[in-house]
């Protein structure tokens, strides 16, 4: 399978190849995979299990090899190859002061591909077909789901090679998360394009409230995935933040960031509505604006 997305600089198409497709496929697409092999995949212990494995000191063998591969570039780490402890320790590295500028407006949380959708409603003509996602399902709070019905949505998916700390895309005064959810799918096109509905309903989640001066509050929602171990949050709840200001990092695997917010608040940038509206994610980096106030 050929992922294709945005270039947002350069606006060229460009093409990849999701890493470990066969394992993928055979999981999301093999009738065998699904049944026999799947439920176990998406438990909670191998994921805690290889995180274990991604901790110990011996995994930093598999950090220049992993760089390598997916043509990471270390000139923006605070750490470099031979300062990291463990391969984790490198997955959720920090990045130098200043490698990240942040722009006005409302800014994506995090590196990866982003999805945009003025209403949740519209999410369904993207991705789902059959089974049907519902925000209520998603948000485990039906009062919730009423509250946000007719919110903006953007989706930032994070791949493997990704800087893999997340932030606080406005300012405002965040609450304590709210954890949801106990499954592990993978949050691969691959397994998107199957399980969909399963992946942002059945994932371990958390919930956090950004109150915000004038563009009313905020939902943020990291979303685990397969062999991402835990959701950490870094930001100390009830106490003023900054946009930009670091809110936690998801340990090995690729994950997602799911935003629903006020639509007559914000003005998602046109270029990000376009490419979702065509079917295509479009490449951002953590700072870079995706709506206007």
């Amino acid at each position: 399978m050929d992922i294709k997305f945005i270039n947002r600089a350069t606006k060229e198409l460009v093409t990849e190849r999701p890493p470990r497709e066969d394992i993928l496929r055979f999981l999301y697409g093999n009738p065998v995979g699904e049944a026999l092999v799947l439920p176990i995949a998406k438990q909670k212990f191998i994921s805690d299990w290889y995180g274990k494995k991604m901790d110990s000191p011996s995994s930093v063998s598999r950090i220049e090899p992993f760089v390598r591969s997916l043509n990471i570039d270390m000139s923006e780490s605070e750490k470099q190859i031979d300062e990291f402890t463990s391969f984790n320790d490198f997955f959720y590295r920090k990045l130098k002061p200043g490698a990240r500028k942040i722009e006005e407006g409302l800014v994506s949380p995090g590196d990866g591909k982003i999805l945009v959708f003025k209403k949740v409603s519209e999410v369904n003509s993207f991705f789902v077909k059959g089974e049907k996602f519902t925000l209520g399902e998603f948000l485990e709070d039906e009062k919730l789901a009423e509250e946000y019905q007719d919110a903006a949505m953007v989706i930032l998916r994070l791949a493997p090679n990704d800087y893999h700390r997340y932030h606080f895309p406005y300012q405002g005064i965040p609450s304590a998360c709210h954890e949801i959810g106990k499954d592990y799918y993978s949050v691969s096109p691959i397994s998107l394009e199957k399980k969909f509905t399963k992946v942002f309903t059945k994932n371990k989640r958390e919930i956090c409230r950004l109150k915000t001066a004038g563009k009313g509050d905020m939902l943020i929602i990291p979303v685990g995935a397969t062999m991402v171990g835990s959701l950490n949050s870094t930001f100390t709840p009830e106490s003023p933040i900054e946009k930009g200001e670091e809110m936690g990092y998801f340990a090995f695997g690729g994950s997602t960031i799911v935003l629903l917010f006020d639509a007559n608040s914000f003005e998602l940038d046109s270029d990000l509505v376009e490419n979702t509206q065509n079917q295509f994610e479009t490449a951002v980096r953590m700072g870079e604006k995706i709506a206007s106030e």
